[in-house]
């Protein structure tokens, strides 16, 4: 391994190899999404300053926006004091990240009645976004 990557010893990976990431607005500091990158996902991401993910139900990378074009340019890239949780900073194209059309994956709301609701609006039917 190059000294360009050692970096990636610094993580605090679990027994599969994975790490949590949050990736939240740069400008807004709205946290779009949560999601898990392997060693490879993150080093690629490091390279090309675009989120690339580890799909855990897909068992593979996934450059965000691949399909969507909803792609994260990553302007921070930071680790928590315990070397195992990510955080992206980023720009989020298009303003949608959730793969339900919405600005954020965190649209649902709990109310005191025990109920959950959605509070945030689609703003691209998703049938338009994957064809």
């Amino acid at each position: 391994m190059s000294n360009n990557n050692r970096w990636l010893n610094d993580v605090k990976w679990d027994e599969n190899g994975l790490v949590p990431v949050i990736a939240q607005e740069a400008s807004s500091g709205d946290v779009l999404m949560f999601a898990w990158m392997n060693r490879d996902a993150l080093q690629r991401t490091a390279e090309t300053g675009e989120a690339v993910y580890w799909s855990r139900s897909r068992r593979k990378l996934w450059h965000k926006g691949e399909e969507s074009g909803h792609v994260q340019k990553v302007l921070d890239i930071r680790i928590d004091c315990d070397n195992d949780v990510v955080l992206l900073k980023i720009e989020q194209v298009g303003g949608i990240a959730c793969h339900t059309g919405r600005h954020s994956c965190f649209f649902q709301k709990f109310f005191a009645d025990g109920r959950w609701e959605a509070v945030e609006p689609v703003l691209k039917d998703p049938k338009d976004i994957y064809q």
